[in-house]
């Protein structure tokens, strides 16, 4: 599968988008505990990395290209949610 549509597939796959917004939200409710870059960035590898272990791969790809492209989509989306966080979070007051 070219990397375009696997990044297409990764960005709109609705479990992805779920965790992601999971993440967001648990490591803004204890980044007083455990600070805030190193829960997202771990959050993201592991998200990229448990999609491909437990759904069965599209196409029959390799394990490290879907992580790959997956830490990039999960990057995309987390930039995505954490923006619109921010918005709510600024318009509540």
């Amino acid at each position: 599968m070219p990397l375009t549509d696997l990044l297409i597939a990764q960005l709109t796959d609705v479990f992805r988008i779920g965790l992601i917004v999971a993440l967001i939200a648990t490591a803004y409710r204890t980044r007083a505990n455990t600070g805030l870059v190193m829960p997202l960035i771990l959050g993201v590898v592991f998200i990229a990395l448990m999609i491909p272990m437990t759904l069965p791969p599209p196409g029959g790809d390799p394990l490290w290209r879907l992580a790959a492209v997956g830490v990039v989509a999960n990057l995309i989306l987390l930039a995505v949610a954490g923006g619109v966080w921010t918005l709510i979070q600024r318009l509540r007051g």
